[in-house]
Order: C-alpha cells, then sequence, then structure tokens
C-alpha cells in the first residue's frame, strides 16, 4: 500500500496554482499517479472538474481542500481529504476563512508602493484565477514577471514576510474549527508539511498533542518541501502519534515547484498511508 503512486496536494488555478484541474489531472496521470487530490487554498470550487477528470483516466480521485489556520501567531496549513464538497458546514467556514483576503491584498499592495513598486495589486490580480483567494503568490508572480525579483525564492526573501515589505498579517481559522469543519464533511484532517513552520519543539509538541484531541487524523511525511531528513522526522512523528500518514507535491506550477506531481519518494514502509482509509 505504502508503494501506491498517490499525491494529495497540489493546487489549481481555483486557487493559487496555475493549471485548470483538468491540466493537472493530466499531468498528474501521465507522471504515474494512481490516487490524486486536488487540495486548494480553502475552496471547493474545482472539485467536480477534478473528480470527472481523474476519473476519466482512470485515477481513483479523493476530494480534498487545504484550510488556512492562525495557531501560535503563525500561519498553519491543515488538508482535509475526503471530503464532502457539498457539505455546507464546511462551505461556510471556508467562506469565511477567505473573507478578508481583498483588504489584506490592498494593504500589502500599499506597502510595496512605499518602496517604490507600483500597481501591486492590479498587477497580481493578473495572476488571479479566483478574486476572491488573491494571496501572496499572485504577488510573487507579479513581482518576478515585473522585473524586481528573478525569481518567487528571491521574493520571499526580500518582500511579502514577516518585517520586510508587503507583509500583512490575517488571521484564518482556528485549528478547532478546522478539524471540526472536515469532520462534519466526513473528511480526515492532515497536517500539511510539517517542516515548513518555525515553531519551537515545545510547540511541535503541543500542536500534535492538540491536533489528535481534536480528531486530527493525519501528518504530510513526503512532501515538496521536505528533505530526505524530515522524511525520517515526520515519520517518527506518526508513528509516535498514530497518524495516518501522507503524501503529496504541494505542485503549484511546472516552473515554481520543488517538485512535480507525482514524482516523490515513496512513504516509508512502516506507515500506515492515508489512502488505505479510502481503499
Amino acid at each position: 500500500m505504502h508503494t501506491i503512486n498517490a499525491d494529495l496536494h497540489c493546487h489549481s488555478v481555483v486557487s493559487d496554482g496555475t493549471l485548470t484541474p483538468e491540466a493537472l489531472a493530466s499531468r498528474a496521470h501521465a507522471n504515474g499517479v494512481k490516487i490524486w487530490s486536488l487540495t486548494d487554498h480553502d475552496e471547493l470550487g474545482g472539485q467536480e472538474r477534478a473528480k470527472m477528470a481523474a476519473q476519466e483516466l482512470g485515477m481513483q480521485y479523493i476530494p480534498g481542500v487545504e484550510i488556512s489556520v492562525t495557531w501560535c501567531a503563525q500561519t498553519l496549513h491543515i488538508v482535509g481529504l475526503g471530503v464532502d464538497p457539498h457539505n455546507s458546514d464546511l462551505l461556510q467556514g471556508l467562506y469565511q476563512t477567505r473573507n478578508g483576503r481583498s483588504n489584506r491584498a490592498k494593504a500589502m499592495a500599499a506597502q510595496l508602493d512605499q518602496v517604490g513598486i507600483k500597481d501591486a495589486y492590479e498587477g497580481a490580480l493578473q495572476f488571479v484565477g479566483n478574486p476572491d483567494l488573491i494571496s501572496r503568490t499572485h504577488f510573487a508572480r507579479f513581482l518576478v514577471e515585473s522585473g524586481v525579483c528573478k525569481d518567487t525564492n528571491e521574493v520571499f526573501a526580500n518582500y511579502l514576510i514577516e518585517g520586510k515589505p508587503g507583509y500583512v498579517g490575517h488571521e484564518w481559522a482556528n485549528l478547532s474549527d478546522a478539524i471540526t469543519w472536515i469532520k462534519q464533511a466526513g473528511g480526515i484532517a492532515v497536517i500539511a508539511h510539517p517542516g515548513r513552520y518555525r515553531y519551537t519543539s515545545l510547540q511541535l509538541t503541543q500542536l500534535y498533542e492538540q491536533f489528535k484531541d481534536l480528531g486530527g487524523q493525519g501528518i504530510e511525511v513526503v512532501t515538496g518541501s521536505h528533505s530526505p531528513a524530515e522524511y525520517k522526522t515526520f515519520a517518527k512523528v506518526a508513528l509516535e502519534y498514530g497518524f495516518l500518514a501522507s503524501r503529496g507535491s504541494d505542485f503549484h506550477d511546472p516552473q515554481e515547484s520543488h517538485i512535480d506531481l507525482g514524482l516523490l519518494p515513496d512513504l516509508p514502509s512502516q506507515l500506515r498511508p492515508v489512502w488505505s482509509v479510502f481503499q
């Protein structure tokens, strides 16, 4: 089961990716993916298209979403897998989570204007498939396209992060609500790319314990932003807390992403894959 090519984390134009759900399905299939999930940020609008495209290509499809959460004054991402994309509680919760992105984006643009970068809001909108979900990624693409930075790595070293021009904090969903919405929609909550967070060891321990107490069940072990050493680190976490293990590229764009859909290493064999629940 752990050697099945499953990619359960990626993004389309419905949030901050650059490909349509159909194009993502084709790319995943071409790279040998057997079980696939589209997990757009705080949005379920691409789910029916993704499901239809996956089924036409013979892939198993698991409906998904990635929810933005504020925990310990930082942004944390929780993936929901196997959710009902029509569940009213989840849809309402995601709507509330998305609310305010436009005002935040305008505040980000105002900061960039103060350091000489003009019309950033309008520039970022050029890269937005869904205006309700304008994000730092869209601003980053504008800064690259306009020649301010050579690539998105340079953007996030100099702009849009705490302490740099263009950073505006935002209060997302709380952890309890995010997990509740996922569970009410029949899904499984998974901590996304845990290696990306700047929490202390004590905070991470508290996160895992609180997440489990609230009904969270999974953790991404093999993902695009993890190193081989982190695969081992989070495999140990999964075993210690009894978490189901997930695997996902976090693919956004052919040029920007760390790794392509379906090209990740297998999960460590001692772990129970999250997709085993959906077999």
